[in-house]
């Protein structure tokens, strides 16, 4: 039975190569074989191998020329340079080029079984790792969903939904909290780059110095406490998303080079000499008006041009003032839940106190709220009391400024909560677990919501 790895033995002696396919089909490896550089290279892309054995010394293409084509095209493969010729040179530039391991011929085989067990370990955990992170990141996305009702937010859904289906820069503009990099997450999730990495950048926290290691990598030794090479995130994205979160921010001379990579998909590690190529995508996020900032010379025109393909604006959290409600719920059953509360509902009070609020920090001010206030409370209802000191003083001030409006405005949050339920309900086909799930409350409160308002079959 194969153990499901395969392994690429690259020689152009043929009983080498037959020696090596022989040991390694007894150690249950599914094994292909090539005797030049350029057939293996066309089998690197059919066979995709996780290990690779090149003899260094071939015609037409050295082992090292093929160390450095394979790293180009499958910068994760784990490549073991053989050789009758060992010198200390030819194993320096085999390792600087990416090689995992340097045996010399005669190959001893018990210790290549032994470095082939290491670096298929290594690698695993690396994958795990890597998985490990991903789930991370997709439960963190998870829990803060792209949630609303508003035509404003579904628009932009739908638009976001049909972007990525291309393969066109996007910069996504709007102010912090409103949930631009779950935007970027669902272009990533709903393209053909899905299955690849996505990976974030958050500009505005890191130095030029750091962000060039970060973006590009760096060389071991390339500046003060660079013990060892470390790869970027252009190249750890190779094949999905790369996303550039707070963009503006971008030192200039940083913008010269990002340009550059944008134009060629070609950079160099920091202190490397070595040019390396990632299929990525550039999704961009800004809190900035990016046109305004070119007008004023702070971020480069050209730049601006090769980002801004397509211009998606997430709208603030006040200009969709019909999902603070359903937005609260939400979150507030998913703390509850969380933190092993029975909390079931706010009181309409605190629900017109958080519509009638402006929320400057958006989506995500309206969820650490909701995560606050589950924590603290005690009583299953989340009453006006419990919410914080702005948010009742707005309320507070609307009240003053007409009491009959108050009246007014509490009836139609009411108003809006029961049309909610119903339209929900309808959408749902009458199924209240779903329409529960929907509207971010548990069944319980649904059904207790049902006989409030006397909402019938």
């Amino acid at each position: 039975m194969s153990l499901g790895v395969t392994i690429l033995v690259v020689d152009d002696e043929k009983n080498a190569r037959e020696g090596l396919r022989q040991f390694l089909n007894g150690l249950d490896y599914d094994v292909h074989t090539a005797g030049s550089g350029k057939e293996a290279l066309d089998l690197v892309k059919k066979a995709r191998p996780e290990v690779i054995l090149a003899d260094l010394k071939m015609p037409e293409m050295s082992g090292l020329d093929l160390l450095h084509e394979i790293k180009r095209l499958r910068p994760d493969t784990i490549v073991i340079i053989l050789t009758a010729y060992g010198t200390v040179e030819s194993a320096v530039q085999a390792m600087k080029a990416g090689a995992y391991y340097y045996l010399t011929k005669p190959i001893n085989f018990e210790e290549l079984e032994l470095i082939l067990k290491k670096a298929l370990n290594q690698k695993a955990l690396e994958r795990e790792n890597i998985t490990l992170r991903e789930e991370l990141v997709r439960e963190r996305h998870e829990t803060a969903e792209i949630i609303g009702r508003s035509a404003t937010i579904r628009k932009l859904i739908t638009l976001a939904k049909q972007v990525a289906q291309s393969d066109s820069a996007v910069l996504i503009q709007g102010e912090s909290g409103t949930g631009k990099e779950l935007i970027a997450h669902l272009i990533h999730s709903e393209s053909p780059r899905a299955p690849y990495p996505f990976v974030t950048v958050h500009v505005a926290a890191l130095t030029e110095t750091l962000l060039a290691s970060e973006l590009f990598g760096h060389e071991k030794g390339a500046f003060t406490g660079a013990a060892e090479r470390k790869i970027g995130r252009f190249e750890r994205a190779n094949g999905g998303t790369l996303f550039l979160d707070e963009v503006s921010d971008i030192p200039e001379s940083m913008q010269t080079k990002l340009l550059r990579v944008l134009q060629s998909n070609e950079f160099e590690r920091v202190g490397g000499v070595k040019t390396i190529r990632s299929d990525v995508r550039i999704v961009c996020a800004t809190n900035k008006n990016l046109k305004e900032e070119v007008e004023a010379g702070h971020f480069r025109q050209d730049l601006f041009y090769r980002i801004n393909v397509i211009l998606l604006e997430v709208p603030p959290l006040r200009e969709r003032r019909e999902d603070i409600v359903l937005l609260a719920n939400h979150y507030l059953k998913y703390f509850s839940d969380k933190n092993r509360k029975k909390i079931d509902s706010l009181a309409p009070e605190a629900l017109s106190a958080l519509s009638q609020y402006d929320w400057p920090g958006n989506v995500r001010e309206l969820k650490n709220i909701m995560e606050r206030v589950a924590v603290l409370s005690r009583s299953n209802t989340i009453a006006l009391e419990q919410l914080p000191d702005d948010i009742r003083r707005k309320d507070k001030l609307e009240n003053r400024q007409s009491s009959a409006a108050k009246v007014k405005n509490s009836a139609t949050i009411q108003e809006m909560e029961q049309e909610m339920i119903r339209r929900t309900l309808i959408e749902a086909n009458r199924n209240k677990s779903l329409a529960a799930k929907k509207l971010g409350i548990s069944r319980r409160t649904l059904y207790r919501k049902l006989a409030e308002y006397k909402i019938s079959e």
